[in-house]
C-alpha cells in the first residue's frame, strides 16, 4: 500500500508538474506577447520622442548656424568700415598743418625775407611733429655710435669704420626710424662700419 500511495503520489505530482509547466508556458507566452505589445508601443513612443528631439536639434542647429553667419558677415562689414575710416582721425588732425603749409606757400610768394619764411617752416614742422606724436608716433632716436640692432635698423650699406670703436656700429643715419607705441612702422636706414 505504501508503494501504491507513492506511485499515486508520484503520478499526481507528475501530472501537477506537467499541468503547472503547461500553465507556466502559456503564462510565459502570454507575458511575452504582452511585453512585445508593450515594447512595440514603448518603441513607437520612443521613436516619436527621438524624432521630435532630432527635429528640435536640427532646428536649433540651423538657427545657430544662421546667427553665426549673420555675425560673421556683420563683423566683416564692420572691419571693412573700420579700415575705410581708420585714418579719419589722423587726417582730421593733419588738416590744420596742411592749411598752415598753404598759408606759408602763399606768403612765401609775397615775402622776400628768408628768415621769416624759415621761422614759419620751423613752426609748421613743430606743429606737424606734435600732431603725429599725439597720434602715437615715436622717433627712434638712432645716433652715430649706437650698436646695430636689426629689430630697429636697416643697414643699407657697410663701409670701413673710420675709427676702431665704430666697428659693427652705426656710422651714419640716412633716414630716421619711427614707432607707433612699440611697433616699428619704419626701420631707421643706417650705414654700419666694418
Amino acid at each position: 500500500m505504501k508503494k501504491e500511495n507513492k506511485e499515486n503520489l508520484s503520478k499526481e505530482s507528475m501530472n501537477d508538474i506537467e499541468n503547472m509547466t503547461d500553465e507556466n508556458i502559456n503564462e510565459m507566452d502570454q507575458d511575452q506577447e504582452l511585453s512585445e505589445d508593450i515594447s512595440d508601443e514603448a518603441g513607437d513612443e520612443t521613436i516619436h520622442k527621438l524624432e521630435s528631439e532630432l527635429s528640435e536639434s536640427k532646428d536649433k542647429y540651423l538657427r545657430l548656424y544662421s546667427e553665426f553667419e549673420n555675425f560673421r558677415r556683420r563683423t566683416a562689414r564692420e572691419k571693412l568700415d573700420l579700415i575705410d575710416t581708420a585714418n579719419e582721425g589722423l587726417m582730421s588732425a593733419l588738416l590744420p598743418v596742411l592749411d598752415d603749409f598753404e598759408r606759408a606757400l602763399k606768403l612765401s610768394n609775397e615775402e622776400t625775407d628768408e628768415k621769416s619764411i624759415r621761422e614759419g617752416m620751423d613752426l609748421i614742422h613743430q606743429k606737424l611733429r606734435k600732431t603725429l606724436e599725439q597720434k602715437g608716433l615715436v622717433n627712434m632716436n638712432t645716433q652715430i655710435g649706437d650698436a646695430f640692432d636689426p629689430d630697429f635698423h636697416e643697414a643699407i650699406t657697410q663701409i670701413p669704420a673710420p675709427e676702431a670703436k665704430l666697428k659693427g656700429k652705426i656710422v651714419d643715419v640716412i633716414e630716421k626710424g619711427y614707432l607707433i607705441k612699440e611697433k616699428v612702422i619704419r626701420y631707421a636706414k643706417v650705414v654700419t662700419g666694418s
